[in-house]
C-alpha cells in the first residue's frame, strides 16, 4: 500500500520543518551572515570557532532550503525501512563528524593544497542530507533500468544507462552544485560519512541507539509503587468503605449500625 505525506515518518517531518523554518527565521532577523565560514577571517583572524558548530543551522538561500527541503521529504523512506528510532539514533550520532569534518577539512586541507583559493563553506545542513542519501543508495534497490542514447540506425549505440533511481539524485546533485566548491565538499564529506555509519566503521554505530521512551513511559506507569495504593484502595471499596472528602475514609451503613448498637448497649 502507498503511504503519503509523512506518515510513519516524523522524525523526516521535523526535519523539513527545521530547515524551512531556521532558514526564514535567519532571513527575517537578518543574521545569515552569521552561519557561513569563511577560513580567514572568521577563523584565522577573528578566532570564531563558534561557527565550527552553527553553519549547519540554516541555509542562507532560498534555492538551496528548496532543494534541501525536497530532498529530505524523497529520503522519508528510509525513516520508513528503519524505525524513527534507529533513523534519528543517525542523524545523532553522525552529527559530530558532519559538523566538524567538512570545515576542519578545508582550513586545514584543502585551503593550503588550492593555494588559499578555497576559503568559503557555505551554511546548511548540506553534509547530513547527503549522509541520508548514502543510506537510501546503499539500501533502497532499482525497478528497472533504462538507456538513454541519440538517435540511430544501430541498434549497438552508445548511450547512458540510468535506473529507475536516477532522477532522485538530480534535487541533491544541484543542492552539491549550488555553491561551489564548498557545498561540494560538504557533500562529499556527508556521503563518505553516512557510507562509514553503514559499514560500522565509525566507532559503536552499530550499537548506540537514542533511548526509547515509549518504553520508559510505560514501564513507570506499572512501577511497584504505584500498584499497593491501587490494591489498598480497591480493598477499601469492595469492604463497602468510602473516602472522605478531606482524605479521610468513611464506613459504610452496615459500620455505622454496629457502633451505634454498640453504644446503646
Amino acid at each position: 500500500m502507498l503511504v503519503s505525506g509523512f506518515t510513519g515518518a516524523p522524525v523526516s517531518q521535523i526535519l523539513v520543518i527545521g530547515i524551512v523554518a531556521s532558514s526564514l527565521l535567519a532571513n527575517v532577523a537578518d543574521v545569515k551572515h552569521y552561519f557561513w565560514i569563511g577560513v580567514r577571517p572568521h577563523l584565522w583572524d577573528y578566532w570564531q570557532a563558534w561557527r565550527l558548530l552553527t553553519w549547519q543551522l540554516c541555509y542562507t538561500n532560498t534555492t538551496e532550503v528548496l532543494f534541501a527541503a525536497m530532498t529530505v521529504y524523497q529520503l522519508r523512506v528510509i525513516e520508513r525501512l528503519w524505525g524513527s528510532r534507529k533513523f534519528a539514533s543517525f542523524l545523532l550520532f553522525t552529527l559530530p563528524y558532519t559538523t566538524l569534518i567538512p570545515p576542519l577539512l578545508l582550513a586545514l586541507v584543502i585551503r593550503p593544497l588550492t593555494f588559499n583559493r578555497t576559503n568559503v563553506l557555505p551554511a546548511g545542513p548540506t553534509a547530513i542530507v547527503f549522509a541520508t542519501l548514502a543510506q537510501y543508495h546503499a539500501a533502497i534497490p532499482y525497478i528497472y533500468k533504462y538507456r538513454v542514447s541519440p538517435p540511430s540506425p544501430t541498434s549497438d549505440a552508445a548511450g547512458i544507462m540510468l535506473t529507475s533511481k536516477s532522477t532522485s539524485y538530480l534535487l541533491p546533485l544541484q543542492l552539491a552544485l549550488s555553491q561551489l566548491p564548498g557545498s561540494a565538499i560538504t557533500a562529499a564529506v556527508g556521503w563518505v560519512v553516512g557510507y562509514a555509519y553503514r559499514y560500522e566503521v565509525l566507532p559503536g554505530a552499530a550499537r548506540w541507539r537514542v533511548p526509547d521512551l515509549t518504553k520508559w513511559r510505560n514501564a513507570r506507569a506499572e512501577s511497584p509503587e504505584e500498584l499497593p495504593r491501587e490494591t489498598e484502595g480497591d480493598a477499601a471499596l469492595s469492604s463497602g468503605a468510602e473516602r472522605r472528602p478531606g482524605g479521610g475514609r468513611r464506613r459504610g451503613l452496615a459500620g455505622e449500625v454496629a457502633d451505634r448498637s454498640a453504644a446503646v448497649l
